[in-house]
């Protein structure tokens, strides 16, 4: 069955206008309520999971009780976006591209995921196979913190995971993705009138500037390895010596190594101050690992190259440093692929976009993506 194009731009459109930043579970709510009842309407088994009130629900969609199943799909329904930014700049179409906060990223892929589980049902294709949907609220800000046990514990149970995040701008698929790591710093010294009593303060901001210089030198391109210190913020005044200062610090990695060596800088940071009378502390850890891709992910990857090829559709293959839940599929391994949702660009951005035209040749890839899968068990 083919995709009613304007039937899903305008359940798509319901959806972008629905604002569903992270931290505000009540869009969230709406959004499961949309796709609960979408996947009800033909028949499926909807679990709804609270794992914590500061987020929205989890979804768990089958379409049969089973013990294992062949594909996991996994998809996220919150944004970055805060609330309001829908009523700022609501869905809208130019005739080439949809626009609007979470448009691709990733509310196009979650929907078309549901068409293509639908036109297999309704062709009699998943009789003999089941298939389970993860749709979770808590991915972007805080990088599925509650949602990741679920996600493994269905990966392990699965044979495929497929991830609907947007195709990227130049329409290629991820089959691999960098790790990420998060820490919180807090930089501890003694306020001073900076005119007065100079002399007497100690810099927490100063320490802090050391801190950020040697934590940027540890990012090593040769190994795809980068250090990002992108919050820094201290003292209260101009006129004072601060006393406290706070960073915050990405790591993008593959090798696990490589977050031991960015953290072995720190804590000889911590243990040897650089400033005299201050000290500092941090937290944190790895919240995603990376999506490394198995010999059978290679094998998928060439399965996806054929039914592409079969189809007429153009894309490549390419490594990503952003995060996604399929990196928690991969490191159960599972074999996973990333990017099959309609191709858009933007993400994050007052920019956003999704190009119309790849909605209908992404959701056959899909569809054919998941009956090869299905015929290989």
């Amino acid at each position: 069955m083919e995709l009613d194009l304007q039937q899903y731009l305008g359940e798509l459109e319901t959806l972008v206008n629905i604002d569903s930043v992270s931290s505000q579970p009540s869009g969230a709510d709406r959004i499961a309520a949309f796709m609960k009842g979408k996947f009800q309407s033909i028949g499926w088994t909807v679990e709804e999971v609270q794992l914590d009130p500061s987020v929205g629900p989890c979804l768990t969609i089958t379409n049969r009780p089973a013990q294992s199943y062949d594909v996991l799909l996994l998809a996220h329904m919150d944004t970055v976006f805060p609330i309001g930014t829908a009523a700022k700049r609501p869905f809208r179409t130019d005739g080439v591209r949809a626009y609007g906060p979470g448009v691709i990223d990733c509310k196009g892929g979650m929907l078309s995921g549901f068409y293509a589980l639908k036109a297999l049902d309704e062709k009699k294709l998943l009789q003999n196979a089941s298939i389970c949907v993860f749709l979770n609220s808590d991915h972007e800000g805080i990088s599925s913190k509650f949602s990741a046990q679920i996600n493994r514990q269905l990966s392990r149970r699965s044979r495929y995971a497929l991830v609907l995040e947007a195709g990227r701008a130049n329409g290629n698929l991820v089959y691999k993705r960098k790790g990420i790591a998060r820490y919180e710093a807090t930089f501890h010294g003694v306020a001073a009138h900076a005119g007065v009593d100079f002399q007497k303060g100690h810099s927490a901001v100063e320490e802090m500037a050391h801190w950020i210089l040697a934590l940027q030198s540890a990012t090593d391109l040769s190994k795809e390895t980068t250090v990002n210190v992108g919050r820094a913020e201290g003292g209260v005044t101009i006129s004072a010596v601060p006393g406290e200062a706070h960073a915050s610090i990405d790591i993008r990695y593959y090798e696990k190594e490589e977050v031991d060596r960015v953290t072995g800088i720190m804590n000889e940071l911590a243990a040897h101050p650089r400033t005299k009378g201050t000290h500092a502390e941090y937290t944190g850890g790895i919240t995603r690992p990376p999506m490394l891709p198995s010999e059978k992910t290679m094998q998928l990857c060439h399965w996806i190259d054929m039914i592409g090829s079969e189809l007429g559709i153009p894309f490549g293959w390419m490594a990503s440093g952003g995060g996604s839940d399929g990196s928690f599929a991969a490191e159960t391994g599972t074999p996973t692929i990333d990017g099959l949702g309609p191709v858009g660009g933007g993400a994050h951005s007052d920019g956003e976009y999704m190009e119309i035209d790849t909605v209908i040749p992404r959701y056959r890839l899909l569809c054919r993506t998941i009956e090869k899968i299905i015929a290989s068990s």
